[in-house]
């Protein structure tokens, strides 16, 4: 992980849970989503990389033992000294690349599902990392990477836009990485239909700095940002639509 993106993890990290509480919808929609891909069953090894606080780990709890707890995976001690103290969670300082190619290892051996929520446009090399994550899968079991598509549907300005293109991997991708690492994968699409106050979206956006491309902007470029948003959409609630890549990742199971 680059200096800069641990920098924005680290500010993200001061109120990340925060800054999704206009959202508690999307928040509940998304766990459910997770929950329902994965299917986790009792007993099953679980691990989130790039967790972070959990706040994406809820669906998932309720078949979750405190014999085999979710590991939840963040290269950030801020964000997991906000996990909240469960016996059927576990924390573990790293990142993507760290547990793939194995200089920091897992409490278990295998897993039988792994999340990656949003995250995985940090790494280096995302099919390599993504081929090298899916080794760790027991026969049988599953992987969900959850990534944003390159061309983004969000009231932003323009240049974060763009540059959020330039950075962020395709879908199929992602989907590649997990072919060659043995998995059967697919692609779905699901759109969450995105309504806020339009002062509380241009703060996350100028202040917060949600989106970790918005940490590559300065103060000056961000404040220019947002008067072009505020040019750009009058109204005073922002509706557009949230669109997610789920790159779904299943082991034979013989």
């Amino acid at each position: 992980m680059s200096d800069t993106i641990a920098a924005h993890y680290e500010h993200l990290a001061q109120d990340y849970d925060g800054n999704w509480e206009h959202s508690a919808e999307y928040v509940e929609w998304m766990n459910g989503m997770i929950a329902d891909t994965l299917d986790v069953q009792p007993g099953d090894r679980v691990a989130d990389i790039g967790g972070g606080t959990g706040l994406f780990d809820r669906g998932l709890l309720p078949r979750i033992s405190p014999d085999t707890p979710l590991l939840c995976v963040d290269p950030i001690q801020g964000m997991l000294d906000q996990v909240p103290a469960d016996a059927r969670m576990r924390t573990v300082l790293a990142g993507a690349e760290e547990v793939a190619e194995g200089s920091v290892a897992l409490p278990y051996d295998q897993l039988d599902a792994l999340l990656v929520k949003e995250t995985i446009h940090h790494v280096s090399d995302v099919a390599r990392t993504v081929s090298e994550l899916a080794g760790l899968l027991a026969p049988g079991g599953r992987m969900l990477i959850i990534s944003l598509p390159p061309k983004l549907d969000y009231p932003l300005f323009q240049a974060a836009l763009e540059r959020f293109a330039e950075r962020h991997p395709e879908p199929e991708t992602i989907a590649a990485g997990m072919r060659a690492g043995g998995l059967d994968a697919r692609i779905d699409y699901h759109d969450f239909e995105v309504s806020v106050d339009r002062e509380h979206y241009i703060r996350l956006v100028q202040h917060n700095k949600w989106m970790s491309v918005l940490f590559t902007f300065s103060d000056e470029e961000l404040a220019a940002g947002a008067a072009e948003m505020r040019a750009q959409h009058p109204e005073q609630t922002l509706r557009f639509t949230d669109r997610f890549a789920f790159v779904y990742g299943s082991r034979p199971a013989v």
